[in-house]
């Protein structure tokens, strides 16, 4: 989805195989102690980083050669025709650079968004059960539970408002990044404390969810928080904030949501699904939110009438994401 949605790549399916390989050594190292010596963390990123940018330097030459046949532009694009509108084209490095971040941003962050729904549906089967009900009222599950042909469209989903509030909750429970730098304009006081202007500043999302005001019983799942009756995200700007605020909102914002509800969808309309080991697994929040040994999962496909479609092989039933 990063690579050929956000960014426009033609990427040959073996060719992005390697890259997702050498991209996840990249990440598990990303933030290794600075000791370059042989067989560090720090020196197998770098190696791994120098191997994406030889991989992804090829992908945007190509891509600026071929430009015919689009008729929308991707997150690339605008970045590109972005630093054009201010006068200073972007270099090799730069536009590599931005494309590494870009990829991290969009990969990493709904990685870790999507396995915390798939954890949270499965801690609370009720949840799972009234989502189930409202795809039904909808017309996009049939009773016996097989899912309707050509009913998933994007105004079909925006009108399903107890699935945008179980991807609200996960949000904001499980946001898969800490928070955001900001540089400071102007010098100003907070609390007390005076902030001196050119200062870089952390503002923490995860203590921002965690004791907003709004909020009640900040640490039980419960997506109806978000509904109409209650709307507690209402209350004040930048209480729920899990893609950031103001005009450096996260730019992919719009498509991480969706691709969760899709998911969500999926998941509940074709398949039962279950815990594969006897407790759920520790998390760490490092670079991002997830499981520290992933999140093994049994999958059982589903008929029209619920029934459990039986796979050839018992590997086929365990996924880990």
């Amino acid at each position: 989805m990063a690579i050929r949605v956000l960014l426009g790549f033609s990427i040959p399916e073996e060719d992005l195989g390697h890259l997702f390989e050498v991209y996840q050594q990249f990440v598990d190292n990303v933030f290794s102690l600075p000791v370059d010596l042989p067989f560090s963390g720090y020196r197998r990123g770098i190696q791994a980083r120098q191997i994406l940018q030889k991989g992804l330097e090829k992908a945007i030459r190509e891509k600026l050669q071929c430009t015919q046949g689009k008729d929308y532009l991707d997150a690339l694009d605008l970045l590109i025709e972005s630093s054009k509108e201010h006068g200073k084209e972007m270099t090799m490095q730069e536009l590599k650079d931005g494309t590494l971040e870009l990829i991290f941003a969009a990969y990493a962050t709904t990685a870790s968004a999507s396995t915390s729904l798939i954890m949270q549906l499965l801690k609370h089967p009720t949840v799972l059960e009234k989502l189930r009900d409202e795809l039904r009222a909808h017309g996009i599950l049939h009773s016996g539970g097989c899912p309707c042909e050509g009913t998933l469209r994007l105004d079909t989903l925006s009108g399903l408002r107890y699935l945008d509030c179980v991807i609200k909750e996960v949000m904001r429970l499980f946001t898969p990044i800490s928070g955001g730098y900001r540089t400071v304009l102007q010098t100003f006081e907070l609390d007390g404390f005076q902030i001196p202007k050119g200062w870089s500043v952390m503002y923490s999302i995860r203590d921002t969810h965690d004791t907003a005001p709004v909020f009640k019983d900040v640490n039980v799942f419960d997506p109806d928080r978000f509904s109409q009756a209650r709307s507690e995200d209402k209350d004040g700007r930048f209480h729920y904030l899990p893609f950031g605020g103001g005009v450096r909102t996260c730019l992919g914002k719009h498509l991480a949501k969706l691709f969760l509800k899709v998911l969500a969808v999926e998941l509940a309309s074709t398949s039962r699904f279950e815990l594969a080991t006897r407790t759920f697994p520790r998390i760490t929040l490092v670079p991002v939110l997830h499981p520290v040994d992933g999140l093994s999962v049994k999958f059982f496909g589903l008929d029209s009438n619920q029934n459990e479609i039986l796979p050839e092989t018992e590997a086929m039933l365990s996924a880990t994401v």
